[in-house]
């Protein structure tokens, strides 16, 4: 992956994540002391405009990064970090789709699985990337050759320093 598209699927997945945890906070776990109250919390309605308009940037990036990525490291004869990415993978499908099912669907039955699919699908992606990156960087490190293993700020000229 390039720099960009690092940066792309950081921010992207971070904002995605901010603003679906802050929304599910505001609307699940704070309650209004007014029964009747649709909106419990002054900051739901920024974290649900906020999710729903950074969604389709992290939909977009990871459609981006598909065949450059994916696909490219799923043909590689190499494993390394095939398992972890397909997890990724298989989390984000549901994730996605229940994401978009919900804004459509009217049923309370069927929201309120799509809700729970959501939002036990967007605790794995949050939890997924960061260990395929985590699992990635530990075997380009172990898999680097001997000379490129140089400690921050240490010299690699051979010379050695005292």
């Amino acid at each position: 992956m390039t720099r960009v598209e690092r940066v792309l699927l950081w921010g992207s997945s971070a904002a995605v994540a901010v603003s679906g945890f802050g929304f599910a906070w505001t609307k699940y776990l704070v309650k209004s002391e007014d029964p009747f109250a649709v909106v419990h919390h002054p900051w739901q309605t920024f974290f649900l405009k906020a999710h729903v308009l950074s969604a389709p940037l992290l939909v977009f990036v990871v459609g981006l990064l598909f065949s450059r990525h994916v696909v490219r490291h799923w043909q590689s004869p190499s494993a390394n970090g095939r398992r972890s990415g397909l997890g990724v993978v298989v989390v984000l499908l549901p994730l996605v789709a229940s994401g978009y099912l919900i804004q459509t669907v009217t049923g309370e039955r069927l929201l309120g699985w799509l809700v729970a699919v959501h939002l036990a699908t967007g605790i794995l992606y949050v939890v997924f990337v960061p260990l395929h990156n985590a699992r990635q960087a530990l075997w380009e490190r172990r898999t680097a050759p001997v000379d490129a293993r140089v400690a921050p700020g240490a010299s690699n000229d051979g010379a050695g320093t005292a």
